[in-house]
């Protein structure tokens, strides 16, 4: 039977009732799990999905992404996916339509051509709103025209420590930046099309892990729960998101997957969350397999749906048993189980999937990889990168006698666009940094490349040497490779020992011996960072005059790159984490805590003391921040202050800057960060010109966080601050 044969009516929820009734307790759990195809931990091929979908009605499946894809050619994906919804809708009882998700975390990278956007840390470095919303329509576009229906993402997770292994999966170490930018993807996505589904991820709080080990336990006071970590889902929940994903870890000694108290008391009662929550993958398993709050599989899948998550994303067959049988049994309450079906099934119903379960096949090569959206993708290239020291050696002039490209990422794209994308390089297209260093210079100048180390392993820095003795220019292209997660997988990673890991966060020997040999040829030098975490590089920021931050700028970040130390393009990006000075060093957080000095202020050494601070770039302008002001000066718990401050461009070139605004609360009755970012913007100056930027604050933004996680507005002072100038605002009893 189709779900074509029931019943039509305008009241899309007594459709829903009206399925629930007929619904068998194994249909209903059915709709609760999902499948793959390809390999994750074991093979799934498509042979086995189709069957799976058939005789089980699984309600969600993919074909996407999921570590060696069966898919990646779009149109195949497509077919695939019409296939399984064909089989859904034609071969089950009801007929209820699948949801395909994918992780499109930077774009649609998981298929060959799509667009591959800058990581979401070099989108923070931006503070671009509207540009994030735009990656954001443009990434749901390619996502629908190859059949899926929901992106996992925006991520909302606070990168608390650069250690962990996906803070380039992050919007940076502000809950202020995360949440803005999060909620603007999440716009951008349903704005290019309602029909695309949104999870945020991952909840409560996966980004300061012990050690910084992925998945690890997180033991947070609630005051940091509520303050630090929570805030960008809020944002989020109020974009309008239709799913959550928690975290894999445990959270003060529970494990996300099995709170009761973080997904339903704060989850849905407290932030007024509607949607449904979905696992990460083996999620639900690990309750079982890992953390030991789960005697068996079924123990897990029963505390799990208790908990509040309505979705096993990977659960296939044995969930629909297991479920089954825990509520045939009386352990799970079917009322229960009823509840995250309605989800499920109101997602699919908002998503469009009963009306519209197919994609036409026919427009998937037009909409992937489409040119404006590769330009869009080179725009957030050119507005992520970050210069963070120049003395006087960039830009470069194009029409230079001879430059030198070296390092291990000059021309490796894998590398470039990092990891959430395709692990076959022949599934890329890109620009290389070398190949856009050649793009840009004039027709005469001779461009020599040399890679000079590896990752980790030595190269021929003698070569490396010679060409840069002979150079007029060097480019020394340093960082990390692709990885995912704990910095695997190591068929494309390399082994957990090797560079990146988390025990090092500093450029290995090899790259470090490059770039000093290089240096020391006195050739005009500039060093590039493609990494996904900040690189420490206190050595190589004494003997080189020029570094820039790339982060992983994307497919077409190597033209963007290029541009830039050719001054084709006048660099705008700012710091989204701080840059510390090493891995002894951390934290090195903007917004630490306020604390003592028992035996004096200067027998401390500087408890923020980074190599490059949140908040830092530099421009081939001269840029001044003016007449900084907030009106009122006065204002109640429910009133909104005006903060104005005025950018003065006093260079030769048009450029951006972001604009960072930071309050601080020199007394409350808690603790309270030394500041706190509370407001941003972007701003394009021409040369001689000035432009006053207006931010419209709630004073909810300088609320305190009490140690139970209440958060209030108290009266008293707040100073604001921009660049080296401050301000003042009184908040009323």
């Amino acid at each position: 039977m189709s779900f074509e044969n029931f019943e039509a009516t305008t009241d899309a929820s007594q459709t829903i009732e009206t399925l629930l009734e007929r619904m068998t307790v194994r249909e209903k759990a059915a709709q609760l799990a999902g499948t793959y195809v390809g390999e994750l931990d074991e093979q799934r091929t498509p042979e086995e999905a189709r069957k799976l979908v058939s005789e089980y009605g699984l309600g969600f499946a993919t074909p996407f992404g999921y570590g060696a894809a069966a898919y990646t050619d779009p149109v195949e994906s497509a077919r695939f996916a019409n296939e399984l919804q064909r089989i859904a809708i034609e071969e089950t009882r009801l007929g209820i339509p699948i949801a395909i998700p994918v992780d499109a975390v930077h774009g649609h990278a998981y298929v060959a051509g799509g667009t591959v956007f800058p990581h979401n840390l070099g989108m923070a470095a931006t503070r671009d709103r509207q540009l994030v919303e735009r990656v954001g329509t443009v990434t749901a576009r390619e996502v629908a025209a190859t059949g899926a229906a929901i992106t996992y993402g925006p991520t909302c997770d606070v990168a608390r420590d650069p250690r962990w292994g996906r803070t380039f999966e992050t919007f940076g170490a502000s809950p202020r930046l995360c949440g803005e930018l999060a909620a603007a993807k999440a716009h951008g996505v349903h704005d290019a099309d309602p029909d695309v589904g949104v999870v945020a991820k991952h909840f409560p709080a996966y980004g300061e892990p012990e050690q910084g080990e992925d998945t690890a336990p997180v033991d947070r006071s609630m005051s940091s729960i509520y303050r630090d970590f929570l805030p960008p889902f809020e944002a989020a929940i109020d974009a309008g998101v239709d799913g959550i994903m928690p975290c894999y870890n445990s959270i003060n000694s529970v494990p996300s997957h099995g709170s009761e108290f973080f997904l339903r008391k704060v989850l849905r009662e407290e932030l007024g969350f509607e949607g449904y929550v979905a696992s990460d993958w083996n999620g639900i398993g690990m309750l079982h397999e890992n953390h030991g709050t789960a005697e068996s599989m079924e123990d897990a899948v029963g505390q799990s749906l208790v908990a509040g998550v309505d979705v096993h994303s990977l659960g296939e067959e044995k969930h629909v048993e297991y479920l089954e049988a825990l509520v045939e049994d009386g352990t799970v309450d079917e009322s229960l189980l009823d509840d995250a079906v309605r989800r499920v099934l109101s997602l699919k119903a908002n998503l469009g999937l009963f009306e519209k379960p197919y994609v036409d096949v026919s427009e998937t090569r037009t909409i992937v990889g489409a040119d404006d959206h590769e330009k869009l993708s080179l725009e957030a290239s050119r507005s992520s990168i970050t210069l963070v020291q120049n003395d006087g050696v960039l830009p470069f002039e194009p029409d230079i006698g001879e430059v030198l490209v070296t390092g291990p990422n000059g021309d490796r794209l894998d590398h470039q666009v990092g990891g959430w994308s395709c692990k076959n390089t022949d599934d890329l297209s890109g620009i290389t940094v070398l190949e856009g260093v050649e793009s840009v210079v004039a027709a005469d100048t001779k461009v020599t490349f040399e890679p000079g180390a590896g990752i980790s392993e030595p190269g021929d820095v003698d070569a490396a040497v010679d060409a840069a003795a002979d150079a007029d220019a060097a480019i020394v292209v340093v960082g990390e490779n692709w990885y995912l997660h704990e910095f695997g997988p190591e068929d494309v990673a390399g082994p957990p020992e090797s560079f990146p890991n988390r025990t090092q966060l500093g450029l290995p020997a090899p790259q470090r011996d490059l770039v000093e040999a290089v240096a020391a040829t006195d050739t005009p030098t500039a060093v590039v960072v493609i990494s996904g975490r900040p690189t420490p590089l206190p050595r190589i920021a004494e003997t080189v005059p020029a570094i820039a931050y790339a982060y992983y700028p994307g497919a077409q970040g190597g033209l963007a790159v290029a541009e830039t130390l050719f001054g084709l393009v006048n660099p705008s990006g700012a710091l989204p984490i701080s840059v510390p000075r090493s891995t002894g060093h951390l934290p090195t957080r903007h917004n630490h805590l306020s604390h003592p000095y028992p035996i004096g202020r200067k027998e401390h050494g500087e408890t923020y003391d980074p190599l490059w601070p949140f908040g830092h770039g530099l421009s081939y302008t001269e840029f001044e921040y003016c007449n900084l002001s907030a009106t009122p000066e006065r204002l109640a718990a429910d009133e909104t202050v005006s903060v104005e401050v005025t950018l003065a461009n006093r260079g030769t070139r048009a450029g951006a800057k972001p604009i960072d605004i930071f309050a601080s609360r020199p007394y409350s009755s808690v603790v309270t960060p030394v500041r706190e970012l509370v407001g941003f913007d972007r701003v394009h100056v021409d040369p001689g010109e000035e432009r006053t930027v207006r931010l419209q604050l709630s004073a909810d933004r300088f609320a305190v966080v009490g140690p139970d996680g209440d958060s209030r507005v108290e009266p008293g002072t707040v100073e604001l601050s921009c660049g080296e100038h401050s301000t003042s605002v009184q908040i009323l009893d």
